[in-house]
Order: C-alpha cells, then sequence, then structure tokens
C-alpha cells in the first residue's frame, strides 16, 4: 500500500512531538540544575526550547510532571552506567577478572569512573540538580543520599570485602576503610563542579590517595 502524504505528515507530527519532549526535559535539566526546581519557571523553559506555554502543556501537564520525568531519565541513566549502582563484588561472574587487582588497577578504575562523573551530562547535571533540591524536597534529598553516600559506601565495601577474600588487604571494618577511601573522592568530585579547572590535579590526587590506601592496609 503506498504511502499517502497524510501519513507522512502524521509521522513527521509524531516524530517533532516526541523529539520536543524530549528536548523539554533536556532543557529542564539544564536550568533545574543551575537555579533549582523552584527557581525555574514553566515560561523560562518553553522559552528555552522555543516554543509557547501552551504548546509545552501538550506534552507535560506541570511543572512536577517534567521534574518526575528529568528524575526518572537521570536515574536510568546512572542506574545504566554507574558502577556504583550495579556492582556486585559478591558476584563471581563479576569479580572473575579482578582477582590479580593492584592498587595501580584499582586507582585507574576509580579515575575513570570519576570521569565518567564529571563528563557525563545527565550524571553530571543530575548531581547537581539534587545538589539543590535536597533541602527543599524530600524524595529528592532520599535519593540524593542513595546516588552519593550509600551506593558508594556499598560500592566500596563490597571491593574492600572482595580484596580482603585476595589476601590483599588487612581484615578491619569496612564500612570505615569504604569511608576512608570514598570521601575524600566525593570531596575532590564536589571541587570539580564549582573549580573544573583543578580536574587534572584533582585526578592526581585520586590516584596517589587510592595507592597510599592501598599502601596502609596491605597485608
Amino acid at each position: 500500500m503506498p504511502v499517502t502524504e497524510n501519513a507522512l505528515a502524521v509521522g513527521r507530527s509524531t516524530m517533532e512531538k516526541g523529539n520536543t519532549r524530549d528536548e523539554i526535559l533536556k532543557v529542564a535539566l539544564d536550568l533545574f540544575s543551575v537555579n533549582g526546581y523552584e527557581a525555574t519557571s514553566i515560561s523560562q523553559i518553553a522559552d528555552a526550547v522555543g516554543i509557547r506555554k501552551a504548546s509545552l502543556y501538550s506534552h507535560f501537564s506541570s511543572k512536577q510532571e517534567i521534574l518526575d520525568n528529568v528524575v526518572a531519565a537521570v536515574l536510568t541513566g546512572y542506574d545504566n552506567h554507574s558502577i556504583f549502582a550495579n556492582t556486585n563484588w559478591d558476584d563471581p561472574e563479576f569479580t572473575r577478572d579482578k582477582q590479580g587487582m593492584t592498587a595501580e588497577d584499582a586507582a585507574d578504575m576509580i579515575q575513570s569512573q570519576v570521569r565518567r562523573i564529571l563528563h557525563d551530562p545527565a550524571i553530571s547535571k543530575g548531581r547537581k540538580m539534587l545538589m539543590i533540591e535536597q533541602f527543599r524536597n524530600k524524595e529528592l534529598a532520599d535519593l540524593q543520599t542513595r546516588v552519593n553516600y550509600e551506593d558508594i559506601i556499598r560500592y566500596f565495601e563490597g571491593m574492600i570485602r572482595f580484596l580482603v577474600r585476595m589476601n590483599k588487604l588487612k581484615d578491619s571494618d569496612t564500612e570505615i576503610m569504604a569511608a576512608q577511601l570514598s570521601s575524600p573522592i566525593t570531596v575532590w568530585i564536589n571541587l570539580c563542579d564549582r573549580e573544573p579547572s583543578r580536574e587534572e590535579k584533582v585526578m592526581e590526587l585520586v590516584h596517589k590517595h587510592v595507592l597510599q590506601f592501598f599502601e596502609t592496609y596491605a597485608k
């Protein structure tokens, strides 16, 4: 059956609507990560996208719905790409190629993740949005605790327990060890958010910090 002009027009309209919806979410994240949710208006989002306010409401019924979709998209990206979200150090398949992990290997792995955190647009902006909103929105405060504390501590505790089993590190309080390893790195990431020019120096510090941690707790 031949494709009619009307069908093509409907297809283009659907594609444009989908693209506009994605653009709204992208722009909203940009604005929320700088101004915060409360200080960002529907009009500002519409203006930044280049559409009328009424047109925006054909995609989302409210600013809250936009926020809900922004958070869902950020979480999906985080869950799919962050080693802190989906790594299980008790899984033999995951640790199969890590039996000989050295301090240098760990430093390289952590440096790589720090660069992803700093440069992945969705993760970086999502983190900044949570930083702003954590004092105004209980749900986002809980999410901030999860992604910037609980998941990180869980990841490093798992790594340390694994290295203890491999007889590479001393058996000590893994929660304290995880906090000692991760807390300076979190501080340095926040520093880079404020002052991006410090990134290379921070990368050097991360490398030296991980090596010193391994030296301190070496078996």
